[in-house]
């Protein structure tokens, strides 16, 4: 098992990326076991954010660091809440507050498309000069009914049309193989590939 530190204590995404990459033989170690803090995300953007994250725990821990910002954006909002997905609310806000105030900001609109984002980022070293980089994106609608208790962050709110049901309704194993994060994962896992065999 290589050992890998997962820039991000958020238990959730802990959960689903040791999930993804047990059977590449990857063992997660979060950075919070490690006594790394969390990094600045000072960037407009999901790559530039998840690159810094994950130079930030590979200089801190001396191994290789995987590392994602990934938020939801809806279409009415420009975007938003974007970056801003895990403190929308504010600093101190969680899970409930960033979903309120996303349902208060979308309450007159009828546009409720959104997609949730994923940029994934893989370094060797702190400086490594070629790192990894994919980014997706996970279509859907925002309801203003929350449904299901699997997930995190917006997914009770996160419906899939085609599946007729929440992101959050969904079983952990299945929502790996769609979600941003699992299309993520496998891109970046046919770079490494690529890589290895160049």
């Amino acid at each position: 098992m290589q050992k890998l530190v997962l820039a991000s204590n958020n238990a959730g995404k802990v959960r689903e990326f040791q999930a993804l990459l047990a059977p590449l033989h990857f063992e997660v170690v979060p950075q919070g076991e490690l006594g790394i803090p969390a990094a600045e995300e000072p960037h407009h953007t999901f790559v530039e954010n998840a690159l810094a994250k994950a130079r930030h725990a590979s200089a801190a821990s001396g191994m290789p660091a995987l590392a994602d910002d990934s938020g939801i954006c809806a279409h009415a909002l420009n975007g938003e809440p974007g970056v801003y997905s895990a403190r929308y609310a504010g600093e101190n806000g969680d899970d409930a507050a960033n979903n309120q105030k996303l349902m208060t900001a979308l309450a007159n609109q009828s546009n409720r498309g959104a997609h949730y984002v994923c940029a994934l980022v893989m370094v060797q070293s702190e400086h490594d000069p070629e790192p990894l980089i994919v980014q997706t994106r996970w279509y859907g609608q925002i309801v203003d009914q929350a449904k299901g208790k699997n997930g995190f962050g917006y997914d009770p709110y996160f419906f899939l049309p085609e599946l007729g049901q929440t992101a959050a309704e969904l079983e952990p194993a299945q929502k790996n193989l769609i979600s941003h994060r699992g299309q993520a994962l496998r891109e970046l896992i046919a770079q490494l590939n690529n890589r290895a065999l160049s």
